[in-house]
């Protein structure tokens, strides 16, 4: 089995059983600027701080690859609703300078086995950086 990481306790992994694994990861960060307008003269711009880093990924859970879609799903639903600031962690590298909570959860239902249940699921996510003050 290979952990490639986790956002708190949805596991990312390979192994001979199941595939749960992260592409399309994106991580940014901005900064706020006030312009100060002067009479008859140039502006003058003054950083007023950071904005929260956000971080994007999808994610395609496939039930032949050994996952539960819609449980995975609800596992994601939990952390957004109820507003849980989840650890971050890729690799050995653990991603933002505390937690991360979920703005948004997109799904793309691809495939339904014969029973209607879910078979193939493309879900995106997106994470906003949650600082402790």
């Amino acid at each position: 089995m290979a952990l490639i990481g986790c956002l708190g306790d949805i596991v990312f992994e390979v192994s001979r059983d199941m595939v749960r694994t992260l592409h399309d990861m994106k991580w940014g960060g901005s900064a706020n600027y006030a312009v100060h307008k002067r009479h008859a003269g140039n502006a003058l711009t003054e950083f007023t701080g950071l904005n929260p880093d956000t971080f994007n990924f999808s994610m395609t859970l496939c039930a032949q690859l050994g996952v539960d879609p819609m449980e995975e799903i609800k596992k994601l639903w939990k952390y957004q609703r109820t507003g849980e600031a989840v650890p971050l962690t890729i690799g050995r590298h653990a991603y933002g300078r505390f937690r991360w909570s979920i703005l948004s959860i997109n799904s793309v239902l691809e495939h339904t086995d014969i029973n209607g249940d879910l078979y193939a699921v493309e879900v995106s996510v997106k994470l906003q950086e949650y600082l402790r003050y």
